[in-house]
């Protein structure tokens, strides 16, 4: 492939969503490509802050928020991989406290939760399909309820009293996205008898040579960290004061991760290269087969994520019209996306406008970070789709040639 028109397609892409009016640009962008070897694509442009000016550059570190969930979901794995937990027992056998929820059934008239038993146990498969019955407070009403009338706090807290929620149906009914991968955090945490930071430093940090990703961030991690910025209805941004906590009560493996975009792309390549690492192997090549396919039954669809809370989230989805699966843990596109992306490939986002996609067949991933609330956000959302898009259109040309 020719290194140089894929670099003015993708610097093109990136200094479209920074330039221009305020309500059709980004503060600033990471953007990265890699195949099976190295990253073949890095760029950076705007500013880490609107307020300071700090340029943002390719070690500038994110609050990754739900791109966590493949890392804490690897954890899992290799759990399983050692016949250490089994996918389909009671997660209450590994995390007690699991088995101690009860089921939302509405409020009563006083407003107040009405709780019941719920029909079966949870298992840690369907934690990593986000079919257990958790969710989240800016995607589903009850949860929103629950968290303005009576307490219920955000996971953002970093505290066990967010991850003890009702569940919102009986483990198994449907699927919805939510607080799932945290708990499945609790359950690595009981079997390794450590804190998740500590499994995921000995475990999948060290094999891919990653430093600079963790729930509690250095000075230098904190001195490189992009501020999470506000789009108010008019398009315009304001810098936040806001981020999620550094030394959390609990390490959650859903959401709770800082990390620059490079070290990330180490996690990808070990993806793309059947869970080997540089240093190591994480996954075994059988367990990496399984974690990339939709695990999902016919009655459980993944469907739009609803935005409840308009300062956090819009109405967001992938690929409307598309099917689309779960694995463990990342979303399945089960047809050619749009983009180019093929069937079968994987990836997700994080709640501050992060993406990323990991394309094992033709063996490339990307990854696209801005720190922008609301989720969905129209210019980043849009730009990132139009990242993977000139991927492909390069890469199809490149081999047509």
């Amino acid at each position: 492939m020719n290194t140089r028109d894929w670099s003015a397609a993708f610097d093109a892409v990136l200094d479209g969503v920074t330039t221009g009016d305020t309500a059709a640009r980004v503060p600033g962008v990471v953007a990265l490509v890699t195949d099976r070897e190295a990253n073949v694509y890095e760029g950076a442009t705007g500013v880490r802050d609107l307020g300071t000016g700090a340029p943002m550059t390719t070690d500038t570190v994110f609050a990754i928020f739900s791109t966590t969930k493949a890392v804490g979901g690897t954890a899992v794995m290799q759990c399983v991989e050692e016949g250490l937990l089994d996918l389909d027992a009671p997660a209450r056998d590994y995390a007690p406290e699991i088995g101690e929820l009860r089921v939302l059934d509405g409020f009563d008239d006083a407003g107040n939760p009405k709780l019941r038993a719920p029909k079966s146990d949870i298992t840690t498969r369907q934690l990593m399909l986000h079919t257990a019955g958790f969710g989240y407070d800016f995607f589903n009403e009850n949860y929103l309820k629950m968290a303005e009338a009576h307490g219920q706090p955000s996971v953002v807290t970093g505290t066990k009293a967010a991850l003890t929620t009702p569940l919102l149906f009986d483990p198994g009914e449907k699927w919805e996205y939510g607080s799932n991968i945290d708990w499945a955090g609790q359950v690595v945490e009981a079997i390794r008898g450590k804190r998740l930071s500590e499994v995921l430093a000995e475990r999948v940090f060290a094999p891919l040579g990653i430093t600079d990703m963790a729930f509690t961030r250095s000075d230098d991690m904190k001195a490189r960290t992009a501020s999470i910025h506000a789009r108010g209805a008019d398009g315009s941004l304001t810098p936040m004061d806001f981020a999620l906590p550094d030394d959390p009560e609990v390490d959650m493996a859903g959401h709770g991760l800082y990390a620059s975009v490079g070290e990330y792309m180490k996690f990808i390549r070990m993806w793309l290269n059947d869970g080997m690492g540089p240093n190591g192997r994480v996954l075994k090549p059988e367990t990496v087969e399984q974690a990339v396919r939709n695990g999902l039954q016919p009655h459980q669809k993944v469907v739009m994520l609803p935005g409840v809370i308009p300062s956090l989230s819009n109405d967001a989805e992938f690929f409307p019209g598309l099917e689309k699966g779960w694995s463990y843990t990342f979303m399945v596109n089960d047809e050619k996306a749009p983009t180019g992306r093929p069937a079968g490939a994987i990836g997700w986002a994080g709640l501050a406008n992060l993406f990323y996609w990991i394309d094992r067949e033709n063996g490339f991933g990307g990854f696209w970070a801005t720190q922008i609330l609301p989720f969905g956000d129209p210019v980043s959302f849009g730009g990132y789709l139009d990242f993977e898009t000139a991927f492909y259109r390069t890469l199809h040309k490149s081999r047509a040639a």
